[in-house]
């Protein structure tokens, strides 16, 4: 059976040749690790992957990389080593000029017949002046105009990882959950180590993000930064939480997340303001709902956002609900499709994106519910399923 990322590398191809550019250059990031299963973090030294439109891909990279690189299950993958004491430019306009048509790299070649080289949205500038340099006739343009319709709908083995990260943040939540006042008296930043801990303790590998506990009005600020407030008995907490699982893939990486969020409260005093919090998270409870039943194939990014932002409005909080309602989810925490009422993406099977709208009280409380939700043939599954009410020591849904 052929390797995931020789498939990935096939459809890439494809796709440059149907938006005509002879060549996508990609340095590491989640789009290189997308289509060869390295991952390795950015640095001053020349690592780019050259897919051509025909032909097969090559990778320039520091000699220190070779062991790594030759076990990728890329049969095609060409490899171009340079030492720290060669000049990296050599070797990478070597490539360009076996890569991109001959007649494209004349001098006099008019600006409609030239090479056009997409480029990895996030590399730094330093490479892409060199690039420019080193094929001045070319015009340069994004790599997400062939990759983000490739990454944008999920294999079966990447929702497969993503559904081990949602049970994993699953089981944490409703661990904290079942503390209950147990809670009291510890500080924000000790309940997010724990709740970090615990990923790990369940299966999850590093933390997807900064892990939110905000407690009390803190949680009126959507990316709280965990303090050290202690949390008080009858305090609304906000918990944001995830961990990095590995997709189950033979050969190569790829790590996705879980990311859920849900708002409790501990302690039951005092009575009046339990009741106006409990007013609040219903209709964050609603919004959440009435968003991820909207969600199928045809259906627009923007809808979903229209969706939880009507219930909301109409409760009178509208104001309070500050950001879009979901982003997408894969090898980044936030990627396409992101979920706002502007966006007429049409919904299609395999996108994984989530739902999280809130209410944010500035001095008083915040509330947020969050699921993953895959789109399927004619709906939404969620990737979460622990407790979405705000009592402790129960789960329901």
């Amino acid at each position: 059976m052929r390797s995931p990322f020789k498939r990935r590398l096939e459809a890439c191809q494809r796709r440059l040749e149907r938006t005509d550019a002879a060549l996508a250059v990609l340095v590491p990031g989640p789009n290189l690790t997308y289509l060869t299963g390295f991952e390795e973090s950015p640095s001053e030294r020349h690592l780019l992957l050259f897919v051509p439109q025909v032909g097969d891909p090559v990778v320039v990279a520091p000699a220190m990389y070779d062991a790594q690189l030759r076990t990728l299950p890329i049969e095609t993958l060409a490899v171009r080593l340079w030492d720290d004491d060669d000049d990296p430019l050599e070797e990478i306009e070597a490539v360009l000029a076996e890569l991109l048509p001959a007649d494209d790299e004349r001098s006099g070649s008019s600006r409609d017949d030239a090479p056009t080289i997409l480029v990895d949205d996030r590399m730094w500038a330093t490479f892409t002046q060199d690039l420019r340099e080193c094929a001045p006739a070319a015009t340069f343009d994004l790599a997400s105009r062939v990759l983000e319709d490739l990454r944008i709908r999920k294999d079966d083995v990447e929702l497969a990882a993503l559904r081990r990260a949602g049970e994993i943040a699953d089981r944490v939540s409703l661990e904290i959950r079942s503390r209950g006042t147990e809670l009291v008296g510890r500080t924000e930043a000790e309940l997010a180590n724990e709740i970090e801990g615990l990923l790990a303790e369940y299966g999850g590998g590093e933390p997807a993000f900064e892990t939110i506990v905000a407690s009390g009005p803190n949680g009126a600020r959507p990316h709280h930064h965990s303090g050290d407030r202690e949390i008080e008995r009858g305090d609304p907490i906000v918990l944001d939480f995830g961990a990095f699982v590995d997709a189950d893939l033979e050969d190569g990486t790829g790590r996705y997340p879980g990311d859920q969020t849900r708002t409790i409260v501990v302690g039951d005093e005092p009575a009046d303001e339990y009741e106006r919090y409990d007013r609040v998270h219903e209709v964050v409870r609603e919004a959440q709902q009435l968003a991820v039943e909207t969600v199928e194939p045809g259906v627009t990014a923007g809808a979903v956002d229209r969706a939880a932002r009507s219930v909301i409005e109409d409760a009178g909080y509208g104001d309070e609900f500050v950001h879009r309602t979901g982003h997408g989810v894969g090898l980044e925490v936030h990627e396409p499709p992101y979920i706002v009422a502007d966006n007429d993406r049409e919904l299609e099977p395999g996108m994984v994106f989530s739902v999280e709208p809130g209410i944010y009280l500035e001095g008083e409380f915040g509330v947020r519910i969050e699921d993953l939700v895959v789109v399927t043939e004619d709906g939404a599954e969620r990737l979460n399923e622990s407790s979405r009410g705000w009592e402790t020591g129960e789960i329901h849904s």
